[in-house]
């Protein structure tokens, strides 16, 4: 069986953008031993959180903050409190953090855009790497890093506005029924129709925020009216369609 991309739906869909920053607002950091300039470790805080003084005794050689959808994202949210790498035997990733403190020391012509693309790289291989390493607990990585239950909630992060079953969910899953919904409960921690729930609303109201009609958004999401996605938007938001609409139209227009 071929190999599922676990990431593309969700790069797609959520902007990630790495900006160099003060080590007191970093959430990024690439860090070497006391009193040296060679980097053993990347360190990462999930769940909204910073990381000033993580560092210990180390040697902070770059810092940076990390956006990648907000809370809306339910990989970013699903990281642990502190991700640390080790560099000292992944040669692939120690070299790109060579090119990159090699490109922040020069500061060359564009080294800034150099900058943000190889650490949305570093980003990107870090959650790679969580996942295929299985070193989660509930949450979206837990359920990614089980190959059964990734290619369901692959399934549903290509294919939202389907009208899934958890019959035909656990078809995918190669599970029975209940198998599957133990197992992705447990994983993830809800049930799989709680989730494709979730993810259409996530969907649902980065559509609306962009200017999408809001019966379109409610046929592309499964939802039998307009009011139905109304009244599950007000439930998860708080507002309605038109209020999250006029809100993200204000704060572009800031």
């Amino acid at each position: 069986m071929p190999k599922i991309d676990r990431l593309s739906a969700l790069m797609s869909r959520f902007e990630l953008s790495v900006t160099l920053c003060d080590p007191r607002s970093a959430n990024f950091q690439i860090v070497g031993q006391a009193g040296s300039d060679d980097p053993t470790c990347l360190i990462l805080a999930g769940q909204g959180g910073g990381i000033a003084q993580i560092a210990g005794g180390g040697n902070v050689l770059l810092s940076a903050h990390v956006t990648w959808g907000g809370a809306q994202n339910p990989l970013f949210a699903a990281l642990q409190r502190i991700v640390r790498h080790s560099l000292e035997e992944d040669d692939d990733m120690r070299a790109i953090v060579t090119l990159l403190l090699s490109e922040q020391r020069a500061t060359r012509c564009g080294s800034a855009s150099v900058l943000n693309r190889l650490a949305e790289v570093l980003v990107v291989r870090l959650m790679r790497g969580q996942i295929e390493a299985a070193h989660v607990e509930t949450g979206l990585l837990g359920g990614l890093a089980d190959p059964r239950l990734s290619r369901a909630i692959v399934a549903i992060h290509d294919t939202p506005g389907h009208a899934w079953r958890v019959d035909a969910l656990a078809e995918v899953a190669g599970l029975s029924v209940s198998h599957f919904s133990e197992l992705f409960r447990e994983a993830v921690g809800v049930t799989p129709l709680a989730y494709l729930r979730k993810w259409r609303l996530v969907l649902a109201r980065q559509d609306i925020e962009r200017g999408d009609r809001v019966q379109r958004v409610a046929q592309r999401y499964c939802y039998g009216s307009t009011e139905a996605l109304s009244r599950a938007m007000s439930q998860a938001y708080g507002a309605s369609p038109m209020q999250i609409r006029k809100t993200a139209q204000a704060a572009a227009n800031a």
